[in-house]
């Protein structure tokens, strides 16, 4: 069964490996990163690392028991009991409520471990998977529309048992 993990330094190579792996199937329905963000991987991790490490962000993947990430789950922008969730699953592992079950495991650590009350999310109108997902773990929308990367998207929130 694949576990959800802290972001580790030792993470980069298989976090690598699933952004190039995905970048066609996540391009699909959300921005694609760049070739930029390939071509300066390190740096990126050491920073998401920092920002972690600074309390700023918290960052997870979903790791199957070989060490491949399926997903990433990233607490962004915490302050004041609350955070943006942002998540990618691997095409390969959709399907199986992977997503959902990580998304509730992100709540519990977002109120245990995080002190969060409460969560944001926004997806793409096109992201009709992501949405679903928000919507079976009970996020409500918000009636705000965003701009996702020019894209047209829905906000949501998901307040936190406390």
């Amino acid at each position: 069964m694949p576990e959800l993990q802290r972001l580790r330094a030792d993470h980069a190579p298989a976090l690598l490996t699933f952004e190039q792996e995905n970048r066609a199937f996540f391009t699909a329905s959300i921005s694609d990163r760049g070739d930029d963000y390939f071509a300066h991987f390190a740096a990126r991790h050491e920073a998401l690392l920092a920002a972690q490490a600074a309390g700023t962000d918290h960052f997870h993947l979903l790791v199957a028991e070989d060490g491949e990430v399926l997903g990433r789950f990233n607490l962004m922008d915490v302050a004041d009991g609350t955070a943006d969730l942002g998540f990618r699953l691997a095409e390969k592992a959709t399907g199986r409520g992977l997503a959902t079950a990580a998304v509730h495991q992100i709540f519990e650590l977002s109120a245990t471990t995080y002190a969060l009350t409460s969560l944001r999310a926004s997806a793409a109108v096109t992201n009709a998977a992501s949405r679903a997902v928000l919507i079976r773990t009970g996020f409500v929308p918000t009636g705000e529309e965003v701009l996702l990367s020019g894209k047209r998207g829905l906000a949501y929130v998901r307040e936190l048992p406390t």
